[in-house]
């Protein structure tokens, strides 16, 4: 089983959007089985909410359920535990490093770079923009979930 996590600041609009597209792609992949997926944020601030409703209805007309997510903050056993902890940005990233145990820091990537036809290294956060950052948001995650999934596949599942 390869264990994903993808990690932004508060779990709200960026992580659990990316857990439900790549579940959604790895679901329609038939690879359920071998991939577990979570998410977390590196901020206690929404701790039980929901994702962010915009998140949620940008997301809804794609196809991807968040409706069962629950923002969590990550906790020293998810470096244990997951394969690949994926932040959204470069902030996240530092966040990360400060808490992560040296012998665990190869699993830290950011999440974009796993992007095939986007050159930015960061998926921006949408919180307090319109709309069409949300949409934007989703278009940059769709090409990475793709090529992490391919990534997965090449390098853990094809034996």
């Amino acid at each position: 089983m390869v264990k994903v996590l993808f990690v932004c600041m508060g779990n709200i609009c960026r992580s659990p959007t990316a857990e439900g597209v790549f579940r959604k792609i790895v679901d329609d992949e038939g690879l359920s089985y071998a991939i577990e997926i979570d998410s977390a944020g590196t901020h206690a601030y929404h701790i039980g909410s929901k994702p962010d409703s915009r998140s949620e209805a940008a997301a809804k007309n794609r196809s991807v359920d968040l409706s069962t997510q629950r923002a969590r903050k990550i906790n020293e056993f998810d470096f244990e535990l997951f394969d690949y902890i994926l932040p959204m940005d470069r902030e996240n990233y530092s966040n990360l490093l400060e808490i992560c145990p040296v012998h665990f820091e190869n699993k830290l990537q950011l999440f974009l770079e796993f992007a095939k036809n986007i050159s930015e290294m960061e998926v921006p956060d949408p919180y307090y923009g319109g709309n069409q950052g949300f949409e934007r948001v989703l278009d940059m995650i769709e090409d990475a979930s793709k090529g992490l999934l391919w990534h997965i596949k090449t390098r853990h599942l094809d034996e």
